[in-house]
């Protein structure tokens, strides 16, 4: 691969990281507000509009890991780690400075919109880790195992696995810092999982269109992976 093409390469890994950073943030800010959405009269799900961006994290690691490799998905992982701790640095400092009279929004109200911001990040975060990183070992594990083919197990066998452990962590530690009721656990942990679980079958068709575009602009064979490295 030649400099212009590494270019472009960083470039689009660059654009997915941006993406990924900012699902991971936006996911832990809004995750303080419920809803219901019914799927087609089967089941009722009851989850956080928090989840609605986490999904895309996942599906971006699995797009990254199969097109620039382990070392490189793992990199964007730890990037999410520092800018989350940051994005909470920013909230707290808001939150200890005071309100003036006219402002649209009172100590009060942004207290109650962020105020569990602090353990929501250390929950998600914990979570985040353990979740993540499996997600990559287990994509590459399935990855060696097919010698690069069967792209839609590795995507969803490693999502499966890693949406579970993440779930199960994110909601124990809000439970435990009583955030969340308990009698919400069993019911949140399944509304949770079964919908990543979806989420996680209904992407594989963009991950399919994206790595082949990639793959054909750089011209890689199956399974084959850039190299960045200039």
């Amino acid at each position: 691969m030649d400099l212009k093409d590494k270019r472009i390469a960083y470039r689009i890994y660059l654009i997915l990281g941006a993406l990924f950073i900012s699902s991971l943030v936006v996911s832990n800010l809004i995750f303080q507000k419920f809803f219901y959405w019914d799927f087609f009269g089967m089941y009722t799900f009851e989850i956080s509009v928090g989840i609605l961006p986490y999904p895309i994290t996942f599906l971006i690691t699995d797009i990254i890991s199969e097109i620039f490799g382990k070392k490189k998905a793992n990199q964007i992982v730890t990037a999410g780690i520092f800018a989350s701790f940051f994005s909470l640095l920013i909230v707290s400092a808001s939150s200890y400075v005071p309100a003036t009279a006219w402002s649209p929004i009172n100590d009060d109200i942004f207290n109650q919109v962020f105020g569990a911001t602090v353990i929501a990040v250390f929950a998600s975060m914990m979570a985040y880790l353990f979740a993540q990183y499996i997600d990559i070992q287990v994509f590459h594990f399935w990855k060696r195992l097919t010698k690069g083919r069967h792209l839609w197990l590795r995507n969803n066998f490693s999502t499966f696995s890693s949406q579970l452990i993440d779930t199960l962590t994110v909601l124990l530690l809000l439970c435990s810092f009583g955030i969340i009721e308990w009698d919400r656990f069993g019911v949140l942990l399944l509304n949770g999982f079964l919908f990543k679980v979806l989420v996680a079958a209904l992407d594989t068709p963009v991950l399919y269109v994206a790595v082949y575009i990639i793959r054909r602009r750089f011209k890689l064979q199956q399974g084959g992976e850039l190299d960045m490295e200039i």
